[in-house]
């Protein structure tokens, strides 16, 4: 888990203020992990105090993050993290059922010995994470293996596509997880790097969407929803 922010005072102590990119980096990573719900308020000053930076500086990355769906900026409200809807969950699934097996079938006529140790690395990765049963960090390396393999592919705009989509199923998971069901074994993850390394385009397109097919599984998208989230009931 990230350090988090310095408090106040000791922010001033030191005079450590954080980049753009830092301060990116860290809302991302909690979003991915849970540590910040859908609906959960970004107050400005807060978040301007604790990262040593302008007010400016904070509605740069929000502005950032708003651009990628992971935020929703609301008129005389401020910023909230997003909560997808029922159908936007659904197509997110229906575009990344569109997107990652042609992306693994093209890794595959180009994968290298190194890049398969990347992988295998943080399979083993995911596999503690599940020994210790740290969910938040389940769910994040879960999606972080989908990014590194669309890293791999050494397509910008795919791998652009592919961080915003492993964002939003991270708070569809959040907020659509069916209780008592368990998560989509690691090892689907592993029988996809089998398929990757043998060069086994089909097979492995063939794991994704199975793969994909059972993240999906674990959600409840079938019930009736609001699908506009009441954010102001939340601070009335």
């Amino acid at each position: 888990m990230a350090a988090p922010f310095l408090e106040p005072a000791e922010a001033a102590r030191s005079g450590k203020t954080y980049s753009n990119e830092e301060i990116y980096a860290r809302l991302h990573k909690a979003v991915q992990e849970q540590r910040l719900a859908p609906g959960t308020r970004l107050i400005e000053d807060r978040l301007a105090e604790l990262a040593g930076v302008s007010r400016t500086k904070i509605r740069e990355v929000l502005g950032r993050l708003a651009h990628e769906g992971l935020v929703t900026l609301v008129p005389n409200r401020g910023a909230f993290i997003a909560s997808p809807s029922v159908k936007q969950a659904r197509d997110v699934f229906v575009t990344r059922r569109m997107v990652e097996p042609d992306m693994v079938r093209m890794l595959c006529n180009t994968i290298t010995p190194a890049q398969i140790r990347a992988l295998r690395r943080h399979s083993r990765l995911e596999k503690e994470a599940r020994a210790k049963d740290d969910r938040p960090t389940i769910i994040r390396l879960s999606g972080e293996f989908h990014t590194l393999i669309a890293e791999m592919a050494d397509n910008e705009i795919l791998l652009r596509l592919m961080r915003e989509l492993t964002s939003l199923t991270c708070l569809i998971i959040t907020l659509y997880d069916k209780p008592n069901v368990p998560a989509c074994p690691h090892t689907e993850h592993v029988h996809l790097i089998d398929a990757i390394e043998a060069g086994d385009a089909e097979l492995a397109a063939s794991c994704m969407t199975e793969h994909l097919a059972h993240v999906a599984e674990t959600l409840k998208l079938d019930a009736p929803q609001n699908d506009t989230p009441n954010l102001e009931s939340l601070f009335d």
